[in-house]
């Protein structure tokens, strides 16, 4: 009887355990995703003023003209461009940087590490200051070319570190057979290397891309009288942020699902054909 009794206290701790991480993991979800979906819903808010914050009724209108505020298209492709030059710049110093701290031992790796880690834990307001203060100092004009190099700098070690986590199940024995087989090393790296560690670099750079389009603080430092997406969007808050705004963002989120989505789908391709040619 007692042993029933235990049985039956396990089981019920069982059951009670089973719904309260799924229960719990659903609220986090709501909580993170309840900002887009209000941005989406009141992109379709019939508004007549400069506060889009009282749904007063359903229009389609705003998705009509999304771009009719000239400052706000400058700004949004101010962010665009920068972002995708700085994410290009960022993905290919920072897979370098990851591929030579895997490959080789050097006098100063631990404290290219260290950098990292704390380029990535140091405040946004330190770096913005340190940033604008080296800019001064070497009288560069803030503008388009420092937010480039801002958002470099801080994308940077997010690349490195994604990348060099892509290399943690790297086998050198296949950039050995390879050169074995007779291949130089830019074709050993160009069909052998980067394939396999294809994945962990699209994975840094969306990363990248996110991070620069994004940022506030950093780039309010060194952006001068250029504005950005974000600048503009906290600039406008004093006035009432248009629907424009939530109408661009649900584009920006849109196309992250879309980019989520293509690569699931390659991802599950390229599966599917390495277990056909396993088969085969």
């Amino acid at each position: 009887m007692a042993a029933e009794l235990v049985a039956a206290r396990e089981q019920s701790r069982f059951r009670i355990g089973s719904w309260i991480l799924p229960a719990y993991t659903h609220l986090v979800i709501v909580w993170l995703f309840a900002p887009i979906v209000v941005m989406i819903v009141f992109a379709f808010n019939d508004t007549h003023g400069k506060l889009n914050l009282t749904w007063t009724g359903f229009t389609l209108k705003w998705f009509e003209h999304p771009f009719a505020i000239p400052t706000l298209t400058a700004a949004l492709y101010t962010s665009l461009l920068s972002a995708t030059l700085a994410m290009l710049i960022s993905t290919t110093l920072g897979t370098m940087i990851a591929l030579a701290v895997h490959r080789y031992h050097f006098r100063g790796r631990g404290i290219l590490d260290s950098v990292l880690v704390m380029n990535i834990a140091a405040s946004e307001v330190v770096i913005g200051s340190a940033l604008l203060t080296l800019f001064i100092a070497f009288n560069i004009p803030l503008g388009f070319l420092t937010i480039i190099l801002a958002q470099v700098m801080f994308s940077i070690p997010f690349v490195a570190i994604t990348v060099r986590a892509r290399l943690a199940g790297f086998d050198p024995a296949l950039e050995e057979a390879a050169q074995d087989l007779g291949a130089s090393p830019f074709q050993t790296f160009a069909l052998v290397t980067f394939p396999i560690i294809l994945p962990g670099v699209i994975a840094a750079a969306l990363l990248a891309l996110a991070i620069c389009l994004d940022d506030y603080v950093i780039t309010s430092f060194v952006a001068g009288n250029t504005d950005t997406f974000p600048l503009w969007v906290y600039g406008a808050t004093r006035l009432g942020v248009p629907p424009q705004v939530n109408v661009i963002g649900t584009f920006i989120f849109l196309g992250g699902v879309l980019v989520s989505l293509l690569l699931a789908g390659a991802r599950t391709l390229g599966n599917r054909k390495a277990e056909e040619d396993a088969d085969g």
